[in-house]
């Protein structure tokens, strides 16, 4: 649920709820805490925007997930994408998939304060805070981010800096202000008449234990639109671990898009990912692969907008 009211002068008040469930049997989504859920567990926000750029606050999608997806030409897509390949590097680093709190940047912040400027000759820039609200501990659970980007002449830009404390703690534990979540990102992606190419560099890595959790992903992506209504993207992603040469993954996904309509599209995507050592790099958005383990997967499907 999504509303917009205009106050006048350019200037608008916003609202965000968006959730998700299991409609086999009604269960809510994951929340921060370990086995706890939450009916609006993606977003839940107000804010403010005109003139001056934006303000959002609540919980959020984190700014540095929209910068990954815009510099991808699979778009962060839940199939074989940014999106999955980042969040094998977050299984890579110890997360177990039961709470939306992972240890290397960040989907969704609770409690987040974003700030998003206007733009100035295709240049904007994003930045965040997340106070954790921990009695006694200034920095305990917080998060803060920094996004800037440029979109002009068909090319995007993203580059960010996120660092969180706390990352992924129990259902018991108390955070402490533990430095442990840190991502960088530089990603660009080129459009001219038809053809997409993207590539981006980023490192994942926890600051206290830096020995043990520290991972580079690699992406490189190329599409081309067909026609108006038909278009293929492809995209590779190599992930590895500077800690342990064995541990390694590359992932390779391709798929294709014809829009019956304005808001119905049929989709066909196809998705190979090799792992070595530990890895566990998915193609599919929440269904993990066995550690070090190959696997191909299928995805056919329609996508309908209202």
């Amino acid at each position: 649920m999504k509303g917009t009211e205009d106050l006048g002068g350019g200037y608008y008040a916003n609202f965000r709820l968006q959730g998700g469930f299991n409609s086999s049997n009604g269960k809510l989504g994951l929340a921060d805490t370990t086995g706890g859920t939450a009916i609006f567990n993606m977003e839940s926000n107000v804010g403010l925007s005109g003139p001056f750029g934006s303000v959002k606050v609540g919980r959020q999608i984190a700014p540095m997930a929209w910068a990954m997806a815009e510099t991808d030409v699979r778009q962060g897509d839940y199939f074989g994408s940014i999106l999955t390949a980042w969040l094998g590097m977050n299984q890579a680093a110890g997360w177990q998939g039961t709470n939306t709190n992972g240890p290397i940047g960040a989907l969704y912040d609770s409690n987040a304060i974003v700030y998003k400027s206007p733009g100035f000759y295709g240049a904007s820039a994003e930045l965040e805070y997340a106070p954790g609200g921990v009695a006694g501990q200034f920095q305990g659970g917080t998060r803060e981010s920094a996004v800037l980007k440029y979109s002009n002449y068909g090319l995007n830009l993203s580059a960010f800096y996120y660092n969180g404390h706390d990352t992924n703690p129990g259902a018991t534990t108390v955070p402490t202000g533990l430095d442990n979540n840190r991502m960088v990102y530089l990603g660009a992606r080129y459009t001219i008449h038809d053809f997409s190419v993207s590539a981006s560099y980023s490192n994942g890595k926890n600051p206290s234990k830096s020995n043990t959790v520290n991972l580079d992903l690699y992406t490189f992506g190329l599409g081309y639109q067909f026609t108006p209504a038909f278009q293929l993207t492809s995209g590779l992603y190599y992930l590895k671990d500077k800690n342990n040469s064995n541990n390694k993954s590359t992932e390779v996904a391709a798929g294709g898009y014809y829009s019956l309509s304005k808001s119905t599209t049929l989709y066909a995507q196809v998705g190979y990912v090799d792992n070595k050592g530990d890895m566990t790099q998915m193609i599919s958005y929440g269904e993990p692969v066995a550690p070090g383990r190959s696997t191909t997967a299928v995805n056919i499907g329609m996508r309908h907008t209202f």
